[in-house]
C-alpha cells in the first residue's frame, strides 16, 4: 500500500507543480487554492508512504515521479523543448526511481 501512496503522492506533486503555473505568482484565487490543496494532498499522501518506506528511497521516489511527470507534461502541454539530452536526462531519472524501487526492502 505504500508504494500505491507514493505513487499517487508523485502524481498529485505534478498537479500542483502545473497549478503552480497557473496560479500566476499566487494572483489567481482559485488556481491558488487549488494548487495549495494539491500541496497538502500530496505531502499527506507522502507521509503515508513514509511510515513503512524508508525515507531516502521515498523522498527521492517522490521527488523523481514529480520531476519526471512535470517534464514530460510540460514538454505536451506548455512546448518546452524536446531535445535529445533532455529526454535522455528524464529516462535517466526514470531509471533511478526504479533502481530505489527495486532496491527497496518493501
Amino acid at each position: 500500500m505504500a508504494w500505491l501512496y507514493l505513487f499517487l503522492a508523485g502524481l498529485t506533486e505534478v498537479a500542483w507543480a502545473i497549478g503552480l503555473k497557473q496560479t500566476d505568482g499566487w494572483t489567481r484565487l482559485w488556481p491558488s487554492i487549488i494548487t495549495a490543496s494539491l500541496i497538502v494532498i500530496s505531502l499527506f499522501l507522502l507521509s503515508l508512504a513514509l511510515r513503512s518506506l524508508p525515507i531516502g528511497t521515498g523522498y527521492a521516489v517522490w521527488t523523481g515521479i514529480g520531476a519526471v511527470g512535470t517534464a514530460i507534461a510540460g514538454i505536451i502541454f506548455f512546448g518546452e523543448p524536446r531535445t535529445a539530452v533532455r529526454l535522455g536526462c528524464i529516462a535517466l531519472i526514470l531509471i533511478g526511481i526504479i533502481g530505489l524501487k527495486a532496491s527497496s526492502p518493501h
